[in-house]
């Protein structure tokens, strides 16, 4: 009899942890800041309202790289509280250097695989906007199953939002885009704000250096703005 190997199969990741070189600036951060600033996940519920220090409303970016758009959105809006996921280093250090610098005290940081984080620490209804910007695209059509948007994916993000809450994607690869689309339009809970089939032309979030280098190559930018209203 063949032996049942199901209970040893790896899960479908939508990343690949790379062995990036920490500088010596992210090394110290790392050391020094990450009790202060990096929520500690092991696969429970987090109360969000005690993560921070001020009241506010709360905006989850998934796969925040290195931070810039995070780090300016926390500045540009200090009334609203950042949570921010990610599962490199670099990025985590990079992040908690400027968080010192700057002086935030509205953005806090999870280094934990992000479909583990919202399934099991995030309460339904809790979350006023999610970003997800510039997710690996996965363009080859064996590695589509990798992609993090994925209509059961969507669903579960989709009860983390509050009712009118936001879900705000953007790619730099059109038939990941056109994906996203057909996905989010596909789930009777969200609500395409620019209209059925239309992106967002001019999205109000800070640019980043994965746009910066998508237009280098020629590519376009395409962002969605979907509403929670059911």
């Amino acid at each position: 009899m063949a032996a049942d190997n199901s209970q040893h199969k790896r899960p479908v990741r939508s990343y690949v942890i790379r062995s990036g070189r920490l500088t010596d600036s992210q090394r110290k951060a790392l050391d020094t800041h990450w009790d202060a600033h990096v929520v500690e996940f092991k696969n429970h519920s987090l109360d969000l309202d005690k993560l921070f220090p001020q009241s506010g409303s709360i905006s989850l970016e998934i796969g925040i790289g290195m931070g810039a758009s995070l780090l300016a959105m926390a500045q540009q809006e200090p009334n609203t509280n950042f949570l921010g996921i990610e599962v490199h280093k670099p990025g985590i250090g990079k992040v908690l250097h400027e968080i010192e610098s700057i002086g935030l005290n509205n953005l806090k940081l999870i280094c934990h695989d992000a479909k583990e984080v919202i399934e099991t620490g995030i309460a339904n209804q809790s979350i006023d906007r999610l970003l997800i910007l510039f997710p690996d695209p996965w363009p080859k059509k064996r590695h589509h199953k990798r992609r993090l948007v994925q209509p059961q994916f969507v669903e579960l993000l989709a009860s983390k939002l509050k009712q009118e809450g936001v879900l705000h994607l953007a790619t730099d690869w059109e038939p990941y885009a056109e994906h996203m689309m057909e996905v989010l339009e596909a789930n009777p809970s969200l609500k395409n704000e620019m209209g059925t089939g239309k992106y967002w032309e001019q999205p109000q979030r800070p640019a980043t250096k994965f746009e910066a280098r998508g237009k280098r190559l020629g590519h376009g930018v395409w962002d969605l703005l979907f509403t929670k209203t059911a």
